[in-house]
């Protein structure tokens, strides 16, 4: 399928200037605002919050639920083209949003995203390409299942196939009572159990396919996860070994060809202890947007995910990404506002943003809670050295735990 691209600086036929939706007006929504607006383009946000981040930078800011009928259509009414900045919006929404607008990721792989289940087919339909499958896994969804499930998973990690992220809906089990007891908590909705690997590391790799098929992408990151959310991400040339690496992206390149994807693309995998020395390689999950361990695009590169998601979406040309300077990103959740008792501060901003190539992007959130991503800190530097000192000393000021 081709798209013909919709210029930055034009107008549509109906006279106004060109406008990408968004769908979503969370953090991310609010960098690709920032990012289309660089290009010229005007935006439109589609949140019921009226505080979102992205609908108070936004030129138009619809505020109704994912699934109203009159914000949908007044999104593609004023909308070129509309991508969503969250996996979780109905898939329903995006397709009606199709019957009249380009709409970047399409509904049917945002609804794969959406389901572990079909997630998990998925990985393993594009095994034989890829070479790279997930780990062992049963779906539960009836008491037949939890009875059937092999003893040869547990343990294991039981996981709602639905609206689960940052660790949520999971929970770790160590044989079958414990997973009967953790089925019925999630109140027996259907969830996956997979298999405990012996974990050595976590990596993601990001990508942007267009219209046409073309794609380009950024070297893996290598990711450390705090209770379940991304902490630390290490975005350098030796930050991984490099047949691994190459492996991981071959793997991404063909899980977003298999479903025909568009946009970006962020493919998160495990390095498990098989025995070897870089060790085995299993993809965990997909998201269909820009993540959190690509932020440090925004300054170590001359394209940022975010850059590349307005070019996927309007079908303008991909640029292959350059990264210019090692990098180390620190993800800044809420806890940092507050000091030991609990009372709340202000981190102290004056000493980190002294620190040499120290990028601090904050995302406009009023209240700062526990465990709530408020931003993130980009360290760049010429060496890889001084980018570790400086990461170093900033996770010392700000407290901030998961830097190895």
């Amino acid at each position: 399928m081709s798209q013909a691209p919709i210029f930055p600086g034009t107008a549509s036929p109906s006279g106004r200037p060109a406008t990408l939706g968004v769908m979503g007006g969370g953090q991310l929504g609010r960098m690709f605002v920032h990012a289309a607006q660089r290009l010229g383009y005007f935006t439109a946000v589609l949140d019921a919050d009226p505080q979102s981040p992205a609908g108070l930078v936004s030129h138009h800011h619809i505020q109704t639920g994912y699934s109203d009928a009159q914000g949908l259509a007044q999104l593609a009414d004023v909308s070129d083209a509309i991508t969503t900045e969250f996996e979780n919006v109905p898939a329903d929404a995006l397709q009606t949003l199709a019957g009249t607008r380009p709409v970047a990721p399409g509904a049917s792989v945002v609804a794969i995203a959406q389901n572990r289940i079909e997630e998990k087919s998925h990985f393993t339909a594009c095994a034989d390409v890829s070479g790279v499958t997930c780990a062992p896994y049963a779906v539960i969804q009836t008491e037949a299942d939890l009875k059937a499930v092999p003893a040869a998973l547990l343990p294991g990690i039981v996981k709602t196939a639905r609206m689960g992220y940052d660790g949520k809906g999971q929970v770790r089990v160590k044989n079958a009572a414990e997973l009967a007891a953790a089925w019925k908590d999630l109140k027996q909705v259907p969830c996956v159990l997979e298999k405990m690997m012996p974990l050595k590391d976590e990596l993601s790799v990001i990508v942007a396919r267009g219209w046409d098929g073309a794609m380009v992408g950024f070297a893996p990151q290598r990711n450390v996860h705090v209770d379940g959310i991304l902490a630390v991400t290490h975005a350098y040339e030796s930050n991984l070994p490099p047949e691994l690496a190459a492996r991981a992206q071959a793997a991404t390149r063909s899980i977003a060809s298999h479903i025909g994807y568009v946009g970006v693309l962020c493919v998160e995998f495990f390095v498990v202890d098989d025995g070897s020395a870089q060790g085995g390689l299993v993809v965990n999950e997909m998201a269909p947007r820009p993540h959190n361990s690509g932020h440090y695009t925004m300054d170590a590169c001359d394209v940022s995910q975010f850059d590349l998601q307005v070019h996927a979406m309007t079908g303008l040309p991909l640029p292959a990404p350059r990264q210019h300077s090692p990098s180390i990103m620190l993800n800044l959740l809420g806890d940092i506002w507050f000091d030991a008792q609990g009372q709340s501060r202000t981190p102290d901003w004056q000493a980190v943003l002294a620190l040499p190539g120290a990028h601090l992007h904050l995302y406009g959130k009023t209240e700062a809670r526990r465990g709530r991503k408020m931003g993130h800190l980009n360290i760049t530097g010429a060496t890889l050295a001084d980018v570790k000192a400086t990461a170093r000393r900033a996770a010392e000021l700000l407290n901030l735990p998961g830097l190895e």
